[in-house]
Parts: C-alpha cells; sequence; structure tokens
C-alpha cells in the first residue's frame, strides 16, 4: 500500500567508498522497449520468462539476469534468510537442496529444545500442520461452531450454493454413468469384450433397437487419445467420487482436518506441529514450487533458475494441501520466522473469511518491529480488494496500515497488451501495491520434478526474489525501505488493461503503484539510497 510510498530522484549516485561494486546507470523505462506487443520467445526463454528484460522475447520479465549481467556481475554479496510460509517444501529436490536453510543451533534428532525456541529439533524450519494434509474453507469451519460472526449471512448464502451444487452435480453424474454404463454392457456384448473405443463402435451396423441406441449414445462421449468407452467411464468414477468427496468432507459439518490435538482459538497454546516440512504427498507442491521462484539454484545446469542467489529457504508448513490455512498457524509461522533469523517472508496463501485477523496483524507489527519484510499474495477471485477483503492483510476497512513492512503482488501474464493483467489476478487501488509475472512461471515441484503453474502465489515469490537479491547486496537497507524501493523502482505501465470482460483499467487505477517489479530498476534505486555492500 503506498502509505509510506516515497518519491525517489531519478539521479543516480555512486556508491560509498565502502562498496566494490558501482551502479552509474539511469533506470529503465518500457518507452525504451520497442513493439512489446509481439512476443518473441524461445521454448527456453519461455520457462524463464520472469528473468528476461522486456526487450528479450518482449515479455513483462523482471529484468533479472540483466542485472546479474550489468550491475552484479562477480559481487558476491551476503546470505538472506527468506522463510516460505507454504504447504510443504521438498528440501532434498536437486535445484534446492543446497540453499535450504539449517538450524545451526539445534542437535538433529536428540530429541532436545537445544536452543530453547520452543520447538524440538527444528533442523530446517517448522511443520505448524503436523500430519494434517487436507482442510475445509474457513467459512465452514466457522459455520460449523454454531456461532454468531461478521459476514455469517454471507457465508450461510455460500454455503448453501456450493451445498446445492454439490447435490446438483452428483445426481448429474450418477444418471450419466448409469445411462452409459447400461449402453457400455450392451455394446460389450454384442463386440464379446469391454475393450473398445471409437473405431470400434464405427464397425457395428445393426437394426437392432437397443444396441442402435446404445452405439449412438456411446459415438456422442468425447473420445481422446483413442481412449476407450470403459476409460471414459473410470472418469465420470472418479467424478463421482470427487464430488461425493465434496460432501462428505469439503461441507461436512462432521469433518474435522486439524491432526494437531491443539485448540486453533487457543493462541496460547505454542507447542504443537513437528520438525517434519517435507510434503506428506507428491502432489502437495505449491511450498516446493515458490520455493523454487524464489531460489532454485542458478548455477547447476538442471532445470529451473530461481530469482536470487545468496538466499537460504526456512520452511514453514501452515498451509493445507486443500482448503483454507488457520489464523493461528500463520500468526505463530510468522513469529518463528521472525525469531530465527528471516529478513524475508513470503506468503502465498488467503482467504476471504479470518476470524483472528487482529492476531496475524500483531505478528505482522511483531515482524516489523524486527526488521523483516513480508511479500503477500494478492489472491486469484480477480475481485477488487479494495471492496471484497482478502487475508492476511495489513490494515482493517481500508484504514491506515499497522505497519510498514508488507507488499501486496497481483500477478501479470507473459504478455504485453490489454491482457497483461492475470484473469486471476485480485486487484485494488488502496489494497495492491504492484504487480509482477504469475501466469506459466516454470518451477520446483517434489520428488526432482518441475511445473509451470500460475497465480498470484508465484507473482510473490518473484517479489520477494528480487527483495532477497537486493537484501543481499545492500544489507543495511530496512524492510521499510525495501518496499519502498520495489514499488518506487518498477516500471510504469501506461495503457489499460482488461479487468474483467465489461471493464479495462490503467493499472495505476488497480494498484497503488501502477507498476510493475524490475529488479534491474529496484538495483539503481537503492544504490540512490547510497547503502554500502
Amino acid at each position: 500500500m503506498n502509505s509510506y510510498f516515497l518519491k525517489f530522484s531519478f539521479l543516480v549516485l555512486f556508491l560509498s567508498s565502502c562498496s566494490s561494486l558501482k551502479i552509474n546507470t539511469k533506470p529503465l523505462s518500457l518507452s525504451d522497449t520497442p513493439d512489446l506487443l509481439t512476443p518473441q520467445l524461445s521454448e527456453d526463454q519461455r520457462k524463464q520468462w520472469i528473468l528476461l528484460h522486456p526487450h528479450e522475447g518482449r515479455v513483462p520479465g523482471m529484468s533479472v539476469e540483466k542485472t546479474y549481467d550489468e550491475l552484479i556481475k562477480d559481487h558476491k554479496g551476503k546470505k538472506v534468510i527468506v522463510a516460505v510460509l507454504d504447504t510443504g517444501i521438498d528440501i532434498q529436490h536437486e535445484d534446492l537442496i543446497g540453499v535450504i536453510w539449517t538450524n545451526a543451533k539445534e542437535v538433529a534428532d536428540n530429541g532436545i529444545d537445544d536452543d530453547q525456541n520452543g520447538y524440538i529439533d527444528d533442523i530446517h524450519g517448522w511443520n505448524f500442520l503436523g500430519k494434517t494434509l487436507e482442510e475445509q474453507y474457513e467459512y465452514i469451519r466457522l459455520l460449523k461452531k454454531g456461532i454468531d460472526f461478521p459476514q455469517k449471512k454471507e457465508a450461510q448464502k455460500k454455503y448453501d450454493l456450493k451445498l446445492t451444487e454439490a447435490k446438483e452435480e452428483i445426481n448429474f453424474l450418477n444418471n450419466i454413468y448409469n445411462s452409459i454404463s447400461q449402453s457400455h454392457d450392451i455394446v460389450k456384448q454384442h463386440l464379446q469384450t469391454d475393450q473398445y473405443g471409437e473405431a470400434a463402435l464405427d464397425t457395428i451396423n445393426t437394426n437392432k433397437e437397443a444396441l442402435l441406441s446404445a452405439v449412438n449414445q456411446l459415438k456422442n462421449l468425447n473420445f481422446r487419445r483413442n481412449n476407450q468407452v470403459k476409460d471414459i467411464i473410470n472418469s465420470i468414477e472418479k467424478e463421482i467420487k470427487r464430488s461425493n468427496k465434496t460432501l462428505t468432507q469439503d461441507l461436512s459439518f462432521e469433518y474435522h482436518g486439524r491432526k494437531t490435538q491443539d485448540d486453533a482459538d487457543d493462541f496460547s497454546q505454542t507447542q504443537y506441529g513437528d520438525n517434519n516440512v517435507q510434503p506428506m504427498v507428491e502432489n502437495e507442491s505449491h511450498g516446493t514450487h515458490v520455493a523454487g521462484i524464489i531460489a532454485g539454484i542458478r548455477t547447476n545446469n538442471l532445470g529451473m533458475i530461481g530469482v536470487a542467489h545468496n538466499v537460504e529457504i526456512m520452511p514453514v508448513r501452515v498451509v493445507p494441501n486443500k482448503g483454507d490455512e488457520y489464523d493461528k498457524d500463520i500468526a505463530l509461522g510468522i513469529r518463528y520466522a521472525v525469531d530465527n533469523g528471516a529478513d524475508i517472508i513470503n506468503m502465498s496463501f488467503g482467504k476471504g473469511f479470518s476470524p483472528h485477523a487482529d492476531k496475524v496483524r500483531e505478528a505482522i507489527v511483531y515482524a516489523a518491529s524486527k526488521d523483516v519484510l513480508l511479500v503477500n499474495a494478492a489472491g486469484n477471485d480477480n475481485d477488487n480488494l479494495d471492496q471484497i477483503p482478502s487475508y492476511p492483510n495489513d490494515s482493517e476497512n481500508n484504514g491506515a496500515e499497522v505497519s510498514d513492512n508488507v507488499i501486496t503482488v497481483g500477478a501479470l501474464s507473459n504478455k504485453f497488451g490489454e491482457n497483461m493483467m492475470a484473469r486471476f489476478s485480485n486487484y485494488g487501488k488502496i489494497n495492491v501495491d504492484v504487480f509482477a509475472p504469475g501466469v506459466a512461471i516454470y518451477s520446483t515441484i517434489p520428488e526432482n520434478k518441475y511445473a509451470s503453474k500460475s497465480g498470484t502465489s508465484m507473482a510473490a515469490p518473484a517479489v520477494a526474489g528480487v527483495a532477497a537479491l537486493l537484501k543481499s547486496h545492500f544489507p543495511k537497507l530496512k524492510a521499510s525501505e525495501l518496499k519502498q524501493i520495489l514499488m518506487t523502482s518498477g516500471l510504469t505501465v501506461d495503457y489499460n488493461v482488461r479487468i474483467n470482460k465489461n471493464e479495462h483499467l490503467p493499472l495505476r487505477e488497480i494498484s497503488s503503484t501502477g507498476k510493475m517489479v524490475n529488479a534491474y530498476n529496484a538495483f539503481i534505486y537503492a544504490a540512490n539510497k547510497n547503502k554500502s555492500y
């Protein structure tokens, strides 16, 4: 947000004599880059487009490689700790194994809290979720309690709609399944096999009404990759199981996902969870993907390249693989990261209801008191956050910010023009600060694999990576100064972008700065602060 937004002169000063690196160049501008509307990307560039300068590939990248090549060069910088509050992180991943934080004050696996921080054997971070894997959305957890709370009517309306949709979907799928299964039984009896697909159906020539009807129905199925009818039926069965799970778990007032044996509303209970920060299942991949964006090893010639070198990732598992996080876990997770030396905290999560938002804001203020920057994902509902709140946040009802250490990030697509803002990204002139790449971001996932994901969850770590790069080479920068530089130094986007099918607005009307984060400019502006390395 822009309460602490400072204007920096474009005049660039030399660094003081104690610095080994001098920056004497002018900031970049989008006007320096011709023909932005015609992307030109190789396959390798497509995977790493967030690192590109806008002139390369003509995409809204962050000029990261240009920063390394022209400004950082051989300068080493200092180590920076970035806490990733998220799902589990695969700390054994080939592109992360060398950048995971280790608690030097703790002796591994001795069952003793050696550093007396309240967490036993927290060698590589802490898992506040314990064995919890999936959870429900916060508004459902609130409704289950049968208590009054703000927006209860809205929550009940949302729940009733979801319940009705789930029941209708199950009825629809069951009817489809029964009808197709009956047709399948007739055809497989005629063919004397259940191993058949679209081609076999075309060979059936019959005057039998039941068989002809069955064949015609099955021909209307959506055949892909030469799959067979039984494959489609199996897919429908899976969808029925998923829909039933929605009723029996996601929407059920009887379901309880939390496995930590603590009271999630009692913030005095802090001794819960365990030291296993790994994902519980392979598809628990969100945290690993986020960590790779920030600090995937840049020099090992493996799957991808992270934004920042000199980074240690501190895993803090607080986000379930499905459903909403608990406020208590977030608040304690922030405090854990701060108390154990994090310089920057990435928070790629969010929700629409927060019963203990005040406790989370207290933790944010605590982080500010210890000079820790929090990078917050704006969310993926294409909502105006000035009208529809999302949590966590650093203010209440668009009021004064509680601190000056939170930067909230919206997502950009990989193209300039009216579709530059990601179609899913939240926005808001008051509550979103900047935009950064968040579509088709290639990064690490568990089991030494890689994948492209989209979301403001990807845009936030892109900014956290730039912040870490700045902190590494300008270690005296305070959290508030990092925020100000990231906001001020971004590239200004002057034209309108699509908000929804009916609305186009300039970036300055949907964020406090109207800018996209740029590492090259951030380094120049940091030099302007005259901070030594």
